[in-house]
């Protein structure tokens, strides 16, 4: 059987790009591989042609990892194909209407592609064994150089509002889903190329993403990853040699930089904006279609047939996305573009752009050096989830009645107690606390104070407090090499909170110090990715020197951990001298 597909799976990618007669082709291929009772391929709805599920039973169940790509496949059949594709196949950009995906294929690169570097982790997620990275087919397909046949690439369709104002058609400009992979514990992912060409959403852009900010995306969101944050992954980057050209600053100064291609993979790639275009453009009938559909697959403990499904739902999404918000700010994330185009409706972290891992403690810390008012400063991303989860609410009014759209306006008010109350939460965390206790807040919030008046490194703060002992603080003996703690212990009232402190920890139940310092260690990370150990990466990389990248990745993997390598390479100390003008914006 695996034999005779592979000779099939070039015969659907013909017959999806040059669609003559199914009935004819098919019964000269039937002929041809000798399939007697009918071609296992049928045409959808859309007329995508796609392997027959009765005729290829178990091709895509794996129950190890495969060595080969050439074993390797997604499933034709996927649960996308029940929505509603733009009959238009033709790549050009313009208004697309009444759907809620574009077929399109990836453009491949014209120059010499290099693997830049590979998750194994998320390999291991697609049932891929580390040996493919060797295969010219692995370079190629993570390179959108060559797709897997029985799966037509996809475009999707979605608006927005960024910075605050409705930015209408916006939709994967540089991005195409390339498959939906069920791997071997039964969950589903879907498998999108960022920066692989021109889409009928790409506007005025080219369609690609540059090295630099590939190289952060792909860091990035493995980092989160291993920070225990809801997010995206990513599982490969290429680079090629191909030219591209950007104004990095929007100052003018173009200059040529080169093409790179990131896997990621995610449950979902669905938005906000995914229905907000369908609320503005009057598509009633497909954003139900949407809904229910996101309901069904995503959220399954909400019932379809439950009159107020569409409730629950913006509930759900409401309480997942204060919950995302309070894990960005228990690590001192900045997502840098709040956009509703970039927050997930299953509230996790994605497209990762100007994001920026807060150092020198400050609540108006902005990233995104585009971002001049400050609006996704990091003091501000709670009431700019708010915000968001508004403009959730406008786009499923169509499909609530009264009674539940007053329902669901109590759910907003309700979003800053749930954020705020999260918040508590994971900071008593990270201050080792055990239980709950009146006074909780209030020492955490005197202790954020004397970091923000001292600037002191919020990362390596929390760490220095997971490691020092309690004897240590008692007697306000602040060891240098808790560097970012000493700088904290100048201020006045840096006994006052000590003294507050010290008196919760004797409030914790059968504990020890040694019991908090470990679970404090494990709790808060020694390593994040810092712009300018970004930065340094992506300087080495352009001069096709990744190994920065990979020791990067491997160190993120464990951020609670002290590692010697990373430790010799400075990713807990303070930033290099060279770093304090860093800029990061949104050109990539």
């Amino acid at each position: 059987m695996e034999q005779s597909l592979s000779k099939l799976k070039p015969v659907i990618m013909l017959l999806n790009r040059v669609p003559p007669s199914l009935s004819l082709l098919a019964a000269i291929y039937s002929c041809c591989l000798g399939w007697k009772s009918g071609p296992p391929f049928v045409a959808d709805k859309y007329g995508r042609f796609i392997l027959h599920k009765s005729n290829t039973s178990g091709f895509c169940e794996r129950k190890t990892k495969v060595p080969s790509m050439d074993l390797w496949s997604v499933p034709s059949d996927d649960v996308l194909a029940d929505l509603p594709v733009d009959p238009i196949r033709t790549n050009y950009v313009r208004k697309v209407k009444n759907c809620i995906f574009s077929l399109v294929y990836p453009t491949p690169f014209m120059t010499n592609t290099h693997l830049v570097a590979v998750s194994g982790d998320v390999l291991d997620v697609l049932d891929l064994d580390i040996s493919v990275v060797n295969e010219e087919g692995f370079l190629h397909f993570v390179s959108g150089g060559k797709t897997d046949p029985v799966f037509i690439p996809l475009a999707h369709r979605y608006g927005g509002h960024q910075f605050s104002v409705w930015a209408g058609q916006l939709g994967d400009g540089r991005a195409h889903l390339v498959g939906a992979y069920i791997n071997r514990y039964g969950e589903r992912w879907e498998l999108q190329l960022k920066g692989s060409g021109k889409t009928p959403y790409s506007r005025n852009g080219d369609g690609r993403a540059v090295l630099r900010s590939s190289i952060r995306e792909f860091l990035c969101s493995e980092a989160m990853h291993f920070l225990g944050i809801p997010t995206s992954r990513a599982a490969s980057i290429v680079v090629s040699d191909d030219a591209i050209w950007r104004d990095q600053f929007y100052n003018g100064n173009f200059r040529k930089e080169r093409g790179a291609v990131v896997l990621r993979v995610a449950k979902s790639w669905f938005r906000i904006g995914s229905l907000e275009i369908l609320t503005h453009s009057g598509e009633y009938d497909l954003l139900r279609i949407l809904v229910e559909f996101i309901i069904k697959e995503h959220f399954p403990s909400i019932s379809i047939a439950d009159p107020s499904r569409v409730l629950e739902f913006f509930s759900r999404v409401v309480h997942q996305t204060a919950n995302l918000i309070a894990l960005w700010m228990s690590v001192g994330f900045t997502h840098g573009v709040c956009n509703t185009d970039n927050f997930s409706l299953l509230s996790i972290t994605i497209d990762y752009g100007p994001f920026g891992f807060m150092e020198d403690y400050d609540a108006d810390y902005v990233p995104n050096t585009s971002d001049d008012e400050g609006r996704y400063r990091i003091g501000n991303q709670a009431n700019v989830g708010m915000f968001n989860m508004n403009k959730l609410l406008q786009a499923l009014n169509p499909l609530m009645d009264s009674r539940q759209k007053q329902l669901a306006s109590h759910v907003i008010k309700g979003f800053p107690d749930l954020y705020y109350q999260r918040f508590k939460e994971l900071f008593s965390v990270k201050f080792g606390f055990l239980g709950e206790t009146e006074q909780d807040f209030a020492i955490i919030a005197l202790f954020l104070s004397l970091l923000e008046d001292t600037r002191a490194d919020f990362t390596m703060t929390f760490r220095d407090l997971s490691e020092i002992t309690e004897e240590q603080l008692l007697h306000l003996s602040i060891p240098q090499e808790y560097w970012a703690l000493h700088i904290v212990s100048q201020h006045k009232n840096f006994p006052k909170w000590v003294h507050l402190y010290l008196q919760r920890l004797k409030r914790n139940t059968d504990d020890t110090d040694s019991k908090r310092r470990e679970r404090m260690s494990n709790s808060n990370p020694r390593y994040v990715l810092r712009n300018w150990m970004a930065e340094s990466a992506v300087l080495k990389a352009e001069r096709n020197d990744f190994s920065e990248v990979r020791l990067l990745l491997n160190t993120l993997r464990q951020p609670f951990r002290k590692q010697k390598i990373a430790e010799m390479a400075g990713y807990s100390k303070h930033a290099p001298a060279w770093a304090r003008d860093l800029k990061v914006s949104c050109s990539s």
